[in-house]
């Protein structure tokens, strides 16, 4: 009986079940055939060499050989069938992963490491090894061990009895080997997914560590991680070497007792020196596949931990995926309703009780502090995250009846940071809007005044912007995302710090075209640039999670400057005097 965290593997491998069955009835013929050999080396010590047998000889190579060609067809058959195998399950698990991780909540992506989620992706190539490479064909062919003893029991009675006590000890090492590997292997994985997850932040932050030379500290922080990644390697694969080296000693044991035993036999005249010599080569086929289990049991474990990885993924909630209503593209009014938010519930709240109501026509700006909730507001805007309390409102509908798609079709996103993936300028338009034809891409390009540099590229639209835009200057990259946003002319806009990578006349450019937008746009601008915010009609001020200001820009502006020159007089009269210094 499978354990429940294996419920989400039996659709995919059900389907399989009859290819399984022919693979088992190929085995079975494998094996069948397997025993010629030992049957041939018997007749020929027997019958031939005592006997001066030669036509007998003749008749039993070319049945050996007839024997051997069919053989080594029916392995090829049988291993296109597992490599047919391998393509389903690699095809089905990936794509039940790709699709769950892409519907899991954000909040949950963000709770684990990138090197985590890295892990889940390799753990589809365990399973697809294990369900169809050598180990499959191992468990396939170890109930045949059973055939192979019983022709050993009919040939060579006498000296069986040592297979009976050899046997055992070989599932006690592989089951032993299993266990110990299996929590040497964790601890390993454990160490290496410290160690990638510093790798994957220095080569996404190579720029900043070369600048700033910060790789003298980041060296000893990766000789560490790495020295205990190795540590562990080192414990695991000298465990590993100590149950494989185990396993041969008692395959060279087997032979030994086999050949003892057997000498005694013959001298005795209970056993013929043909019946030995196959004794030993059955002996092969039947400590094989238990040698190898010693090896695979291994991988059994770690395939059993892959399999509760991707169950626990599985088992995670996940976004809405079919709306609970209809609603056609909406007019961009956004609400919220006494909105908190909190990472966990032992941290303070980073949105706390924020209420406002915006409607089409106006640009708002949010502004506030570092640390004030201003970037987390505006993925409760998105739906990114949900509220502990309150609700967010698009036309008088609360957003958690909406899909992700629906949601993110509405509301047009430009984040504080580019991101764009390796591949042309159109694919980086269209990856959230496939549907998207050339005059709409090209609309939404020229409304930001990137259409022009981006034509003048060598293959226009499909010309390659490397990875993540590095081929593409910060303003052009800037201006590529807002035109990504504004494909498909979403009602509603949101914009964190849209103006980073700007200059000055592209900041104007851009504070016009919010402009123009806003006429029949819901924009909400995070922004701390004077340039912008002349253009805003409203602005909310955020502090500490609540709202501390809000109302038109004209009116919030000179308080906030008042608030600001207050905090400031009372700074410098807290600060303490210095008595002047006497002279001499």
């Amino acid at each position: 009986m499978l354990p429940p965290s294996f419920d989400w593997l039996k659709p995919i491998v059900k389907p399989l079940m009859r290819t399984f069955r022919e693979v088992m009835g190929m085995s079975f013929f494998v094996n069948m055939l397997a025993l010629v050999v030992p049957v041939f080396v018997l007749q020929v010590y027997d019958r031939v060499v005592f006997h001066a047998g030669i036509e007998t000889l003749q008749g039993l190579v070319i049945g050996v050989l007839l024997v051997l060609v069919f053989d080594y067809s029916l392995r090829q058959a049988r291993s296109k069938i597992m490599q047919r195998i391998a393509l389903k399950i690699d095809v089905e698990v990936g794509r039940k992963l790709f699709k769950q991780f892409s519907a899991v909540p954000l909040q949950t992506l963000e709770s684990r490491p990138a090197a985590y989620w890295q892990t889940l992706f390799r753990d589809v190539d365990t399973v697809r090894n294990t369900l169809s490479g050598g180990t499959a064909i191992l468990l396939v062919d170890l109930p045949f061990v059973f055939l192979f003893l019983g022709l050993i029991l009919m040939l060579a009675l006498p000296i069986a009895w040592v297979f009976l006590i050899i046997l055992p000890l070989f599932v006690f090492v592989a089951w032993r080997s299993g266990n110990v590997m299996g929590a040497a292997n964790q601890a390993e994985k454990k160490t290496a997914l410290s160690r990638d997850d510093l790798i994957a932040g220095v080569i996404a932050g190579r720029t900043t560590i070369k600048a700033l030379a910060m790789d003298r500290t980041l060296e000893k922080t990766w000789e560490d991680r790495h020295a205990d990644n190795i540590e562990n390697s080192i414990i695991r694969g000298g465990k590993a070497d100590a149950y494989t080296n185990l396993g041969m000693t008692l395959t060279l044991l087997t032979t030994i007792s086999l050949t003892t035993v057997g000498a005694i036999a013959i001298i005795n005249q209970e056993l013929t020196m043909g019946a030995l010599i196959a004794t030993n080569m059955l002996s092969g086929r039947l400590l094989g596949p238990m040698n190898q289990l010693v090896g695979s049991w291994r991988a059994f474990s770690g395939f059993k931990q892959s399999v509760e990885r991707l169950g626990a993924l599985f088992e995670l909630p996940i976004e809405r995926q079919e709306s609970e209503i209809k609603m056609e593209r909406p007019q961009g009014f956004i609400s919220l309703d006494k909105v908190t938010f909190q990472y966990s519930e032992d941290l303070a709240p980073v949105v706390d009780a924020v209420s406002f109501n915006l409607k089409p026509g106006a640009l708002t700006a949010l502004v506030g502090r570092n640390g004030s909730g201003k970037t987390t507001l505006i993925k409760l805007i998105q739906g990114l995250y949900i509220p502990q309390s309150g609700r967010v409102l698009l036309d008088k509908a609360d957003i958690k009846q909406f899909t992700r798609y629906e949601l993110a079709s509405w509301i047009g996103y430009v984040p504080q940071e580019c991101a764009l993936l390796h591949g042309t300028v159109r694919e980086n338009l269209i990856f959230s809007r496939p549907e998207a034809t050339d005059e709409e891409i090209v609309e939404a390009c020229k409304a930001t005044g990137v259409h022009d540099t981006i034509i003048d590229l060598p293959d226009g639209y499909g010309s390659d912007i490397g990875e993540a835009g590095r081929r593409l200057s910060g303003g052009q990259k800037q201006r590529l995302t807002i035109s990504r946003a504004l494909l498909g002319n979403p009602p509603v806009l949101l914009l964190d710090e849209p103006s980073g990578s700007l200059d000055r006349q592209a900041e104007e450019e851009l504070r016009d075209l919010l402009s123009k937008l806003a006429q029949d746009h819901t924009i909400i601008l995070v922004t701390h640039s004077p340039i912008l915010l002349s253009a805003c009609a409203n602005m909310i001020v955020m502090d500490q999670g609540r709202i501390a200001l809000a109302g038109p820009t004209k009116d919030v502006l000179p308080k906030l400057a008042a608030n600001a020159q207050a905090k400031k007089q009372a700074a410098s009269s807290a600060k303490p005097q210095t008595a002047p210094e006497a002279g001499n």
